[in-house]
């Protein structure tokens, strides 16, 4: 339907289908598609107007499926239920998704497949689900306690979901979100021309954010967070008393500052997700991607990681905007002790988009502590 050449398919008994395509352009791609049944078959003690697809493959369904993902590009991952009756798609993150119990089911509702049939393509958030835990004192945390942003399309909308997948991986949820909306159009023309604006979006020169890109370990890590770290450290780099601000490749935060001669004080920057609360706020969904198995609270964090967080607004403004916050204001986490909880919500007094009122309400916390 979209003028594409299937140049290798493995056989349709094998999973997850793995397809070697030519676009018209002539360019080559690989996918490694998961791929599970999707219907809105009535089931005992659920919802009416629920649809959903099970991961589920072969006969043992008690084991972890693993989801493979190609960190060089080369090869695309999507995790999709297909309705074949509809003729549509439901796609949720690889990433997020990996590794993924067997017979775990994903949920939608009729409304969300109502959308998609009128309008072609649709992203939204997928709510939170908590599991069931009988036993255990703390929680039992498994991917399904991430907000997670799922996509539908019409199947001839797949290709869309291809090209979205090979420049998401690992965004964040609210990043997701954002490029799925922009993809909401099936023009080709536009699509260009929506590619051509996002030097403007992103407010920083081709060859500046090239030399970024190039100078990341990974291209679509720079993709995900180095774009947002360099926007914030050139905000503060123009705040009046910051000195020695820089970005940090890899350690316990994104960003070192001193304030007004001050020790090193470091920040994490986190993207808010693309929905906003019912008055209209960001969200943060404040947690690490993965957990230890011998401690499932260690997927949050400690006010003691870092002092400050910054919260990047992009996803729901598309301006490079920060809101701070001290980790030492954030809400307990309701089971995990000495843990912040991972649903935020960006609000005052908590937040504020100064900077400076942060750090020195900082300082003075540190001078007290010292006495």
């Amino acid at each position: 339907m979209r003028g594409c050449r299937v140049r290798h398919a493995t056989p349709p008994d094998t999973a997850p289908s793995y397809i070697v395509f030519e676009t018209r352009s002539g360019e080559r791609h690989g996918l490694l598609a998961y791929a599970f049944f999707a219907n809105a078959k009535l089931t005992r003690n659920r919802p009416e107007d629920e649809h959903r697809f099970q991961i589920k493959y072969g006969g043992d369904l008690k084991g972890v499926l693993k989801v493979a993902t190609d960190p060089t590009a080369l090869i695309t991952t999507i995790f999709l239920g297909i309705d074949p009756y509809r003729k549509i798609f439901i796609a949720a993150d690889p990433f997020m998704n990996d590794p993924s119990p067997m017979s775990r089911s994903i949920e939608f509702k009729s409304a969300h497949v109502a959308e998609i049939l009128k309008r072609g393509w649709l992203a939204w958030e997928r709510d939170r689900k908590q599991p069931k835990t009988k036993t255990r004192p703390t929680p039992n945390i498994s991917e399904d306690t991430r907000v997670q942003v799922l996509i539908g399309g019409k199947k001839e909308r797949l290709l869309d979901l291809i090209m979205l997948e090979s420049i998401a991986y690992k965004l964040d949820p609210g990043e997701r979100h954002l490029i799925a909306d922009t993809l909401r159009s099936s023009d080709r023309r536009a699509t260009r021309q929506r590619s051509h604006a996002l030097l403007q979006e992103l407010h920083i020169p081709p060859e500046a954010l090239f030399d970024l890109i190039d100078s990341a370990p990974r291209l679509k890590m720079a993709v995900r967070g180095w774009v947002a770290e360099k926007h914030l450290e050139d905000e503060l780099r123009k705040v009046p008393g910051v000195s020695e601000c820089r970005r940090i490749e890899e350690g316990e935060a994104d960003v070192s500052l001193r304030w007004k001669g001050s020790a090193p004080i470091l920040i994490e920057c986190k993207n808010v997700l693309r929905k906003t609360d019912g008055l209209g706020r960001p969200r943060v969904d404040f947690q690490r991607t993965r957990a230890s198995k011998q401690d499932p609270c260690s997927r949050y964090y400690r006010p003691t990681e870092f002092p400050i967080l910054a919260a990047c607004l992009h996803a729901v403004e598309v301006k490079w905007r920060f809101s701070y916050a001290l980790t030492h204001d954030l809400p307990a986490h309701g089971k995990c002790i000495g843990r912040i909880t991972s649903n935020l919500t960006v609000k005052e007094p908590t937040f504020t988009p100064h900077a400076e009122i942060i750090l020195d309400r900082h300082i003075d916390i540190a001078k007290g502590a010292s006495r």
